[in-house]
């Protein structure tokens, strides 16, 4: 890949990648350094991509693996002082118990968390639609596209995540 070709591809999509892993990690330096990780890997792969969708969907791909991976990282290492796991039945789920993520004004951070620690408690499907939608905005076609799956999939999946979502914060109300 040619230097001024990467560059390009870095400053169209550096931010896109960084609230990605922001809305993922829900922590600054975290997410930092997944965004480094993306485009090392955008860096190294890039002459194996087949251009079969946008470079932009590739690279949506890539940090959301990079994201799903740290996540699991975590959970086999359980070292980081800022997470606390949590079983639910089989699954384990990662709650920030400080949550570092900018232009949250601090009377809403706990409320913030809440509904974060929600988001922590969907699957990784449910999760990532989510995210695409409400937080990066990508119709429902986008993120059938980066997600791979039908739009029918996705609006399947969004309707499961809110339910559960209300479900999830109806419950914290009471606690």
């Amino acid at each position: 890949m040619l230097e001024v070709e990467f560059n390009h591809i870095y400053h169209q999509h550096s931010k896109l990648v960084y609230n990605v892993c922001l809305n993922y990690l829900q922590n600054t330096s975290d997410a930092e350094e997944a965004c480094q990780n993306v485009f090392v890997k955008v860096y190294h792969k890039y002459d194996s991509f087949k251009q079969d969708s946008e470079v932009k969907t590739w690279i949506y791909r890539i940090a959301i693996n990079e994201c799903l991976d740290q996540i699991k990282a975590r959970k086999r290492n359980k070292r980081n002082p800022f997470l606390s796991i949590l079983s639910f039945g089989n699954e384990d789920v990662i709650v920030a118990k400080e949550l570092n993520h900018p232009g949250i004004i601090l009377e809403e951070k706990e409320s913030m968390e809440k509904i974060f620690k929600a988001l922590n408690e969907l699957s990784e499907n449910q999760k990532t639609a989510v995210l695409l939608k409400s937080m990066e905005g990508l119709s429902q076609k986008e993120i059938a596209a980066v997600m791979n799956l039908s739009e029918k999939a996705i609006e399947s999946l969004l309707s499961r995540a809110r339910a559960n979502l209300k479900i999830k914060l109806d419950d914290n109300e009471g606690k």
